[in-house]
């Protein structure tokens, strides 16, 4: 009698597996500042919040780096991330591959999209220094 219960438990538990996955993607935020510089090579540093509209939140470290043709120093302020992609805050993490050009003096707004794997994130901000030229890298997002 035990067999049957267990198996029925077992069907009903894969049958909604499925069915939460195709509830749909998951709407989640970046809101992050960040400063650095550039030299042949770029580095920027920052932290974060990642929230999403399923009510979850998570503070997380911000990194860009690369290299290419590219000098400068800046800092981003109140820079923007929108996901796509995704079905849980933990999917936001990771490593994304990058690549831009940029020139700004004083201040400046920059926007760049970038992808890893399945999960894409589109970033725009506003920020103050000075830079110019074309790089490729990586943006990192990770739990602070």
């Amino acid at each position: 009698m035990r067999f049957p219960r267990v198996l029925v438990a077992g069907l009903l538990a894969l049958a909604a597996a499925p069915a939460a996955q195709a509830a749909g993607d998951v709407d989640c935020k970046l809101h992050f500042s960040m400063s650095g510089w550039s030299a042949f090579y770029k580095t920027q540093q920052g932290s974060g919040t990642v929230t999403c509209d399923n009510g979850t939140s998570m503070p997380v470290k911000v990194s860009a780096k690369g290299g290419g043709i590219t000098f400068g120093k800046s800092r981003i302020e109140n820079g923007v991330g929108e996901f796509s992609g995704v079905h849980s805050i933990r999917e936001t993490l990771g490593t994304y591959a990058a690549a831009e050009a940029h020139a700004g003096a004083v201040k400046s707004s920059k926007a760049q999209v970038m992808t890893k794997g399945e999960v894409s994130l589109a970033l725009a901000g506003t920020g103050k220094g000075w830079d110019i030229g074309v790089a490729f890298g990586k943006f990192v997002i990770e739990p602070r």
